[in-house]
């Protein structure tokens, strides 16, 4: 498989550290450009074949790299002229001759450490003919939304534009990493200014053939000052490289009703969902640690028939969008439909049964685990109810109970959580981060 980066853009975001001397490919995170890590990246995957379109001081870049048998790769160039740039991807007219089979398709402004094997075995199992590497982000309010349907198939892009005020949504983006089918470049029929999202993407939609592979691996946008500062932040922790999914993940697992959001009972109604005091901040410490994060949630409601399934979907988006408000986001959200008492009026007969998924049951957590690679052992429960505590006991896993929500009295079982904590902000502090903190020397 070969790589392709578009690294021919001016970076104007960044120009203020760039200035005229750096293209943005080459700003440098602990002393080597951002182009380097992502070649290495493709490398420590076994992809050596790579192709760089460059425009913009495209010499420094050549400089630099040259033909990449220093790093063990082989590069070749394709270079726009200045004056008259192709756009995102209109220099993809000049690999018809020589790109014959999927490809990987980068822009050089996003930090990443990934499993492209992990990825490519996605692409090849769906027959997409284009793969989007998506994830949540900090800032979904101005970033361009994916919306996915069913099997992963991507039904359409929500433009940061669009007034979003009026309606709920996931928080899940484009990271600017993606493979290529060879039948993508059918849509380049000239060496003329091409847009990879409008003239190869969003047709490749209106067919079928875009999925969504949603991974928690790292792929950050170093476009401003700020991400870029942040970038550098992580990969001095490690950040990157601890969340290639080759590596076993860590992850704090939460418990949703009474420990994110505030205890209703049966929340049943969007208007319902209000995150607690503190649980954006403390689910955005987690976001910026190495741990993943985790919903892990019973909802009865849908087979007691007092919530359809597309009711409570609106509601898990609603916590999503408060949650993005605030810059925090989840990796994920599990929740088991089903409830084994009969006898509701509307219930729904097919889910009341004693199932694996319902807590304190822990089919939901080693779902989670596989799909996420997660040592359970490493990871933690946090919730606000004794069946949240007791099915970290069953897992064999470090808990921690919340005074808030049901804060433990609910009595359905007799547990001794690891720790208790005021709320998921105490928890996190207290609990996870400076622990953590302290494990690795930094106290």
């Amino acid at each position: 498989m070969k790589a392709v980066i578009q690294a021919g853009g001016k970076g104007t975001r960044v120009s203020s550290i760039t200035g005229d001397k750096i293209p943005k490919p080459m700003l440098e995170v602990s002393g080597y450009p951002v182009l380097y890590h992502q070649i290495m990246n493709l490398k420590k995957s076994g992809i050596t074949d790579i192709i760089i379109i460059i425009c913009h001081l495209a010499n420094v870049i050549k400089d630099y790299f040259g033909d990449g048998s220093k790093m063990g790769v082989n590069i070749y160039y394709i270079e726009e002229d200045e004056n008259n740039p192709l756009g995102t991807a209109g220099a993809l007219y000049n690999l018809k001759d020589k790109i014959s089979d999927d490809f990987i398709f980068l822009l050089a402004d996003v930090f990443i450490d990934i499993d492209f094997e992990k990825m490519y075995n996605f692409h090849r199992n769906k027959k997409a003919d284009v793969t989007l590497l998506t994830h949540p982000n900090s800032h979904p309010f101005d970033s361009d939304l994916v919306v996915v349907g069913d099997d992963d198939k991507v039904l359409k892009f929500d433009n940061k534009d669009n007034d979003r005020t009026s309606y709920n949504y996931h928080n899940l983006v484009n990271a600017g990493v993606m493979i290529f089918s060879p039948n993508t470049l059918n849509y380049i029929e000239k060496s003329k200014k091409y847009s990879y999202e409008k003239d190869i993407i969003l047709p490749s939609i209106e067919k079928g053939k875009v999925y969504s592979y949603k991974s928690s691996e790292y792929a950050k946008d170093m476009g401003t000052p700020e991400r870029y500062e942040n970038v550098q932040k992580d990969y001095i922790q490690h950040l990157p490289e601890k969340k290639n999914l080759k590596n076993k993940q860590k992850c704090i697992f939460l418990d949703r009703d009474g420990t994110i959001n505030n205890y209703v009972g049966f929340l049943r109604k969007e208007e319902e969902m209000t995150l607690i005091d503190g649980a954006s901040l403390a689910i955005r410490e987690i976001n910026n640690s190495e741990y993943l994060c985790i919903v892990i949630t019973n909802q009865p409601v849908i087979a007691r028939g007092e919530v359809t399934v597309e009711e409570l979907e609106n509601i898990n988006m609603k916590m999503e969008k408060l949650l993005g408000n605030d810059g925090a986001y989840i990796n994920g959200l599990y929740y088991c439909p089903h409830h084994p008492d009969k006898g509701f009026d509307g219930e729904v007969p097919e889910l009341k049964i004693d199932c694996d998924c319902r807590k304190p049951k822990i089919g939901l957590l080693e779902k989670a685990a596989k799909d996420f690679n997660i040592d359970l052992e490493k990871s933690i429960v946090i919730g606000d109810s004794t069946l949240d505590i007791k099915m970290a006991e069953n897992a064999g896993m470090t808990s921690i109970l919340v005074k808030t929500g049901q804060a433990g009295l609910d009595n359905k079982y007799d547990v001794h959580p690891t720790y208790v904590a005021k709320d998921l902000l105490d928890a996190v502090n207290s609990y996870i981060i400076k622990k953590g903190d302290k494990e690795n020397g930094k106290f």
